[in-house]
């Protein structure tokens, strides 16, 4: 499903999670099942896609936020922006020849944030030119909601291969 990104809705975006999945085993049928929850995620933000920084090897930057300077409390973000102009604006050096940022999809973020275990939460910047306010979707409300979908369904919850995304 080679469509602009812009243009793709969230049931083509999570058509195209799902074909792109592999089909030797049950992956895509693990990723239909979760489908409904990355969906009602999605709902939630104002873009169909947001610019991820990345490195030329496609690995996505990540960054490490304290709660304060006193704090030993961490956590560990992606950023997902809603314009190339905001990337500009970002904590990241974009002068940087190793770093691009490309659109991904609403939906593939959400599900990437399964795969990437570091990962606690993605902030995204809803408002272009505003990157004091985000929405931050957690790892573990995701993963409850998958849960959720799990039991809704009667599937197994154990079925999730930890090497999913």
């Amino acid at each position: 499903m080679h469509m602009s990104l812009d243009k793709m809705s969230l049931d083509e975006q999570i058509e195209a999670l799902i074909q792109d999945a592999p089909s030797a085993d049950q992956t895509q049928a693990y990723v239909a099942a979760i489908a409904p929850a990355l969906k009602s995620l999605a709902q939630q933000l104002n873009h169909l896609h947001y610019y991820i920084v990345q490195t030329l090897d496609q690995d996505w930057a990540l960054t490490t936020l304290s709660k304060d300077t006193q704090s030993k409390e961490e956590k560990t973000v992606i950023y997902a922006f809603p314009s190339l102009q905001d990337v500009n604006q970002s904590p990241y050096p974009m002068h940087d020849p190793n770093l691009i940022a490309l659109p991904v999809p609403v939906v593939h973020i959400l599900f990437q944030m399964l795969a990437i275990d570091v990962v606690e939460s993605t902030i995204f910047f809803e408002t272009p030119g505003n990157l004091m306010v985000g929405t931050e979707i957690r790892r573990t409300q995701l993963q409850d909601l998958i849960e959720a979908e799990f039991l809704r369904q009667s599937l197994p919850q154990t079925s999730l291969p930890p090497d999913i995304a």
